[in-house]
Formats: structure tokens, sequence, C-alpha cells
């Protein structure tokens, strides 16, 4: 039912429209060993993934490491191709650096046929010091250039994925390639940045299908999803080609202090690291179910609309629990009327 009129001094007239603004939801998958209880068994990971899709979250994502035990990210995605139905299947963010390029390519288009054309791959070419650097070194790729051969290697999958026989770049060289797997759909599943610097933000606009940044205040988000438009705009590219996604870490508990403790414990099992310092370069939400809406509301008022959501808990049995915590939650996002406002990069 539509809201009546309204008066406006002595004129009665009819409200502002309202604008349906759709978001999608999905969660990271507790894959590495330190989001593990002492008594858990991973297989548990994959009713974890059936039971997000069954509570309504639009995705399950993975991420990648090399430096801490954990399910492989590629390996996790191909047994929720088999289990899962709905739900878009998701890597962030995946290293291609880790893995040839070739080889990648073919476990990439053989999860989008597994799982029916619902894979997207977010990409990232890892951090300068001990969260990125040591990766490059095991995987004895050098650490120059990173995200031009980044980029290349994009660009060497979409050529392998639309039937290219040869390819020649700076970093990859094929004078001949056999045939190659195809993906479920034509050129292949959707390739996502992760990134915030001004560089980021003008490859991904020239050359990605989607954003997936973290960044801790919602404005630097609009203002990078404005630069990312521009880039776009410049390269021929329309603006709403490329997904403004976000990935958040957050905590619920109507206790605000045992809500910033388990954060803080995750923090420091996670990455070593206080929670002052990880809210420096992180997304990060702690609270009460409406603290924590409040919080995602200003990042969709931003611009974001697919929030990747790492739930803050060290074992599986928390993990589900905070994971039925948010679903409660996503009614109010997705699909949900919101009268209009500007978003933050308008005002």
């Amino acid at each position: 039912m539509s809201p009546g009129p309204y008066l406006r001094g002595n004129c009665r007239v009819s409200p502002p429209p309202v604008t349906i603004i759709a978001v999608d939801i999905g969660v990271l998958l507790p894959t590495g060993k330190a989001q593990w209880g002492a008594d858990d068994d991973p297989r548990d990971l994959i009713a974890f993934g059936r039971e997000a899709e069954s509570l309504g979250f639009s995705s399950l994502f993975v991420n990648d490491s090399l430096i801490s035990p954990r399910i492989e990210a590629l390996t996790m995605l191909a047994a929720l191709a088999a289990t899962t139905t709905t739900a878009t299947l998701g890597t962030g963010a995946l290293l291609p650096f880790l893995r040839r390029p070739l080889q990648a390519a073919q476990s990439l288009a053989s999860i989008d046929l597994l799982s029916g054309g619902r894979l997207t791959v977010a990409v990232g070419a890892g951090f300068p010091g001990r969260f990125g650097r040591p990766f490059y070194t095991l995987s004895d790729v050098p650490w120059p250039n990173r995200f031009a051969r980044l980029d290349e290697t994009i660009t060497l999958w979409r050529a392998l994925w639309s039937g290219a026989t040869t390819f020649h770049g700076e970093f990859f060289q094929y004078d001949h390639i056999p045939p190659a797997t195809r993906p479920f759909h034509d050129g292949g599943p959707p390739i996502w940045l992760g990134g915030a610097t001004p560089t980021a933000l003008t490859r991904t606009g020239r050359l990605y299908d989607g954003w997936l940044p973290y960044p801790p205040d919602p404005a630097d988000y609009a203002s990078g999803l404005l630069q990312i438009h521009q880039a776009a705009t410049d390269s021929g590219r329309p603006a709403n080609a490329i997904t403004p996604a976000l990935f958040v870490t957050l905590h619920i508990d109507e206790d605000e202090n045992r809500s910033l403790k388990a954060m803080e414990t995750y923090a420091t099992a996670t990455y070593g690291l206080s929670l002052n310092e990880l809210k420096t370069t992180q997304a990060v939400i702690t609270g009460s179910p409406d603290r924590v809406r409040t919080a995602i509301n200003r990042y969709i008022n931003a611009g974001t609309r697919h929030i990747i959501v790492r739930l803050a808990a060290l074992d599986l049995h928390s993990q589900h629990h905070q994971l039925q915590r948010l679903a409660a939650l996503i009614p109010k996002w997705k699909n949900a009327a919101e009268t209009p406002q500007r978003p933050l990069s308008q005002q």
C-alpha cells in the first residue's frame, strides 16, 4: 500500500517516490584452521554453506592463503558447487600468482561449469609485508610488477575462455594453446578486483567486473566508487557494468563490550593485531543487531550492493550462531524499500 499524501505548508502533496534497493548479502566461509575449535570437523564447512544458502544468503565466499593452514579455496568451491544450488560461489580474494595461469583458468572454468554458472572471482595481488610478500617467495614469482602481472593474468584467462589459441603478453607467452575448458557462460565468470589505492580504482574501472574493498569509512567507499565510475566512463564502459561489493568483518551481540572483546580475540588470532590496529585498515562492525544494521546501511548509502560478511568467531559452533543472527537481518536489506536519499558520493 502506498503512503498517503502529507502536508507541506498549506498544500497537500504526495510523498517522495520509493526506490527499491536490492542488496545481496553473502558470507565468507571459515576455511582457515584459526576459525576452527579443537574438536571441529572441517567437513562441516559444506553443511555451513548449505545452511547459509537455506537461510537466504546470496553468496558463499572463500579466501586464499599460503601461509596458514586451511581448506584450499578452489577445492572448497568445488565441494560447494556440488552441494548448493542457488548461491553465488566466490573468492574473496583469490591470489592468482599462487597458481600457474593456464591451470587456474581450467580450474575456475570447471567450477563454473559444475555450479551452473554461479562463480564470481574476486582477485588480488597481495600486500606488502608479512601478509603478501612471503606468498611470492614461496611461489617463485617476482614481487615487482605484481599488479601488471595480475591484470595480464585476467586478460589471459578471458582469452582462454573465449577460445584463444595463442597469447603474447609481457609476462606470459604461448605460441600454441590447446583447446581450453569453456566456462558455463560465454566470456567466463565475473572477475572483481580487491583494492582501494588510486591505481586499483582506475584498473577496476578499466578492466574488472566488480570491486571488493573493505574501507573502514563509508565515505571512502563512496569516493572510491566515484573514481571507478569515472575510470569506466573514460574507458568507454558503462558504470553499471561494475558490481560495487564490500567485505566486512562483524560480530553481533547485544552486549557491546562482549562483542568488542570477541572481535579483539578474533583480530589477535587471525592477524596477530589488536582490534584498534585492524580497524585502521578494514571495515569492522560490532554490537547489537540495530547497531549492525545501521552501520551496514551507511555502506549501502555509499553505493555498495553486494556485501560479503566475515563472521568474527573462532569455532564452527559460534560461526553457525553468528550466521543465524545475521540471517535474521537479511530481510531488512534484501529487496528493502527505502525512501530516496542522496548517496554519500553526492553529499
